[in-house]
């Protein structure tokens, strides 16, 4: 081997310059047309694979510029653009175009934000936006914070931290075989799937969870909650957490944070709410009131990726107690040379989560922050709110849509024929025929939820791009493929 190493990975200057400027080039064009594209080309897996080609894995490489091409005309061409102004699906934002920068720059320099000494800058940035995150949502500066992938990663990072600390102090050496009682957990029916996987993935097993039932207004029923708590007590169960919603995935809804955190004081319970959707609508003033007793969580989940239009991932789990995190994922194997040391404040977030190497997930976040600041965000959620509202209103007028619900950015709605007495079991499968032919048609991508027994299309608002003008379009869709989807299943 020679002394200087010329490595085929490396691309010089000069030629990385130029690719990376056609690239650049051709995002910019991308974001500036995204709106004239369709939402998706609906095409199949094997559409896709024929396209991709079944060919071998290749024995010797293509030039940069080439292989960069063929990836761009790929991703532009051949992918559902939820950064579209008509993309209303489940909850997922359109991504601010910084935050694309910064995963270019932060995967150029690749900081492992595991440990301070490997990611010095890095890790104080993260530290730095899980401090302006617990500003914007308004709790004490003073909780602990990591960023991790998403949703599911976020509850789950807080809801072991939960397991520690309620559960008998001999679980990590005994584990749950040591528990003499068995451990319970307390949620509404409305709370999202993360906790089915949870409990089985952490050993308290489904027959662990509490399905409180919700009130008229789809919150969680607090006095059922406490005769849960009560019954379970008697029968000799351990009762270690309670999960409240800030923002539910169907129709938005924010539960009685305050009462929660009542029961939880009184049984000394774990409080942990899953605001990954909904917690930043508490940077607007008129909504203090509905994310009153936040302060009062033990944990809270947020998903930068969703309502801060970060590009994925990015999730987030905000703790009151850092030693919790630390008690429940610290260790010291005898080949890290990772201090943790107080007095100069350093961080190694190994020790706050389940991943010892760490992308630099923050920077993007950070970023988009700094760019708009508090007063830009408030106007943009406050602006997608309105607009879901807006939807609401055009529903609830048209004579042919009924308006179901609306919380937060999220309104449901369904279309039904006028001057037709129909069932309710001919107007579910109505709708959801129309939802997939929406999905498929590339004009509007809209979701579903369930709400008191009717199938409805749901409409989540967390899209900068989306506009007025959008909202009466897709009124106008949603009514034209309604009475196209009516006319056909009539005819089978």
């Amino acid at each position: 081997m020679p002394k200087e190493r010329k490595s085929s990975l490396e691309i010089n200057k000069e030629s990385f310059r130029k690719i990376g400027y056609q690239l650049i080039d051709d995002i910019s064009e991308f974001i500036g047309s995204i709106d004239q594209q369709a939402v998706t080309p609906n095409e199949s897996p094997n559409q896709l694979q024929s396209i991709l080609g079944n060919g071998s894995l290749p024995e010797s490489g293509m030039s940069e510029s080439e292989l960069m091409a063929k990836a761009t005309d790929l991703l532009f061409n051949h992918s559902l653009f939820n950064g579209h102004p008509k993309f209303l699906g489940y909850i997922t934002s359109s991504a601010a175009p910084i935050g694309a920068l910064g995963d270019l720059l932060a995967s150029s320099v690749n900081p492992n934000v595991g440990a301070q000494i490997l990611s010095p800058i890095a890790t104080e940035i993260e530290k730095q936006t899980v401090r302006w995150l617990c500003e914007f949502i308004g709790v004490p500066t003073n909780y602990a914070g990591i960023l991790v992938s998403g949703g599911n990663m976020a509850n789950f990072t807080a809801f072991l931290a939960a397991r520690t600390a309620k559960a008998p102090a001999n679980i990590k050496e005994d584990g749950m075989q040591g528990t003499s009682g068995k451990l319970t957990v307390y949620c509404s029916k409305s709370t999202h799937t993360w906790i089915d996987k949870a409990v089985v993935l952490f050993g308290l097993g489904s027959k662990s969870v509490r399905w409180i039932e919700t009130d008229d207004a789809n919150q969680m029923n607090t006095k059922a909650l406490e005769d849960s708590i009560k019954t379970d007590l008697a029968n000799g169960c351990q009762p270690i957490m309670v999960i409240g919603t800030a923002g539910d995935v169907s129709t938005g809804v924010v539960d009685n944070l305050v009462d929660i955190a009542a029961v939880c004081k009184q049984y000394n319970l774990w409080f942990h709410i899953d605001g990954a959707y909904g917690v930043p609508a508490a940077v607007i003033p008129e909504f203090k009131d509905l994310f009153k007793g936040m302060e009062d969580a033990d944990s809270i989940a947020m998903d930068p990726h969703k309502w801060l239009y970060s590009p994925l991932e990015a999730g987030c789990t905000l703790v009151k107690n850092p030693k919790h995190l630390m008690d429940t994922y610290s260790s010291h194997p005898e080949y890290y040379n990772f201090s943790n040391n107080e007095e100069d404040k350093s961080l190694n977030f190994y020790e706050y989560g389940f991943q010892n190497s760490r992308g630099f997930r923050a920077l993007k976040v950070w970023l988009a922050l700094q760019q708009i600041g508090r007063s830009g965000y408030e106007k943009l959620i406050s602006e997608d709110i309105a607009l879901s509202k807006f939807l609401f209103e055009l529903s609830n007028k048209h004579l042919e849509l009924e308006a179901v619900s609306q919380n937060l950015s999220i309104t449901t709605f369904r279309y039904i024929p006028e001057g037709q007495d129909l069932s309710e079991t001919y107007l579910n499968r109505l709708n959801e025929t129309l939802l997939n032919e929406l999905q498929a048609g590339g004009e509007v991508f809209l979701s579903n939820a369930v709400v008191k027994e009717k199938y409805c299309l749901r409409a989540c608002i967390v899209n900068f791009r989306t506009s007025e003008k959008d909202i009466e379009e897709i009124i106008e869709i949603v009514v034209r493929e309604g009475g196209r989807v009516h006319s056909e299943l009539h005819m089978d």
